[in-house]
């Protein structure tokens, strides 16, 4: 990845009024500064802890806008490499090339990843009880509080849930970046949710990157229902849904049987299932709406055409939003936080209130 920056930097040197010689000894250095800023940022993601305000804002965030910028860079710069035999391509492009990367790579740190919303889905329900026609679910997911998104920035999507008096708010999985210092920070963050129905939290595969049963303790005291392969009926005037979780699929924790053994015959089902190739098995089981995370919409994608162009379909059957097939629903969240580079483009971060329709 930082070849082709090595060039922009040689380029740089160059432009900047430097001989050959101190131009690749300039451009050699700050190649071997990525990479051991590479190293550290890749340690702090194996075992996430708190970081210093100069550290976040003056060494991290600048450190991944110039990640982005040689993402940007890599494809062209080593079509541009194997053409310029041919073409003679003129050697500022690199570092032309690797600017305007960062540009948009700033934008995606500072700006997206950082600018929410609040999107409003209807789900349509045949049979749905009739009292809970307009049945308002605040759906969080995917929060990944840690070192590069602190619990008080992650309070401004439990204001805005809450700030929208939903009668449910559900979180559908991986509220850790990984490890256990943020346990805490999570509870807090979690145990401010406001609904009718309360808060009730599903998990999600990093949450048990470290250990999840402390984060389990902590966020139960804070009066978050913790769901794990189990489930409870909800009243609404003298009728009921049923809303059920499964635990994490990809530590094998998961049992969507056992899920739904107490279900009451023929009662509508809502599930929280992280994994939303869980789906299919949904369906088979009769679940009305399972309501998932995970993706984040590949967090990268092609601008508004981010369900269709987006790296989550490499992995996943559905990657983004609202699936509708034999009469159910999936919905698929796109994530609050962030995992890997903190960067979103074309996919933004959304507190989701969903509505239910009686068809």
């Amino acid at each position: 990845m930082h070849g082709p920056f090595g060039l922009a930097a040689f380029e740089g040197a160059r432009e900047a009024g430097l001989s050959f010689w101190f131009a690749v000894a300039v451009a050699v250095g700050l190649v071997a500064a990525g990479i051991r800023l590479f190293v550290g940022r890749l340690r702090g993601a194996i075992d996430d802890h708190p970081r210093s305000w100069s550290r976040l804002w003056l060494v991290d965030m600048p450190y991944f806008v110039h990640f982005g910028a040689c993402v940007f860079l890599l494809l062209p710069g080593l079509v541009a490499l194997l053409l310029m035999p041919l073409t003679g391509v003129h050697l500022g492009f690199f570092l032309r090339t690797y600017l305007t990367g960062a540009l948009i790579a700033a934008y995606a740190v500072f700006v997206r990843r950082r600018w929410f919303v609040v999107k409003d889905v209807d789900v349509t329900i045949a049979d749905l009880p009739a009292a809970f026609d307009g049945y308002t679910i605040a759906h969080l997911s995917d929060l990944h509080i840690g070192g590069l998104m602190p619990a008080d920035f992650a309070m401004r999507w439990v204001r805005a849930a809450n700030g929208r008096s939903p009668d449910l708010c559900v979180v559908t999985g991986d509220v850790v970046t990984n490890g256990t210092a943020f346990h805490a920070d999570i509870a807090r963050v979690l145990g401010a949710l406001r609904a009718k129905d309360g808060a009730v939290l599903s998990m999600g595969n990093h949450d048990y990157f470290g250990d999840g049963e402390p984060l389990i303790t902590l966020v139960r005291e804070a009066g978050v229902t913790v769901m794990r392969n189990e489930g409870k009926a909800i009243e609404r005037g003298g009728e009921y849904v049923y809303l059920a979780a499964i635990d994490d699929t990809w530590t094998r924790r998961a049992d969507m049987d056992k899920a739904l053994a107490q279900r009451p015959a023929g009662m509508k089902t809502i599930l929280l299932a992280h994994d939303p190739d869980q789906w299919d098995g949904a369906r088979a089981r009769d679940v009305a709406l399972t309501l998932s995370g995970h993706t984040h919409g590949g967090q990268v994608a092609f601008p508004f055409l981010a369900r269709w162009l987006t790296l989550s379909r490499i992995a996943h059957n559905y990657s983004l939003g609202k699936y509708e097939k034999d009469g159910r629903t999936l919905f698929v969240h796109p994530g609050l936080g962030t995992t890997g580079p903190p960067i979103r483009l074309g996919v933004a971060p959304a507190v989701v209130i969903l509505r239910l329709r009686r068809a």
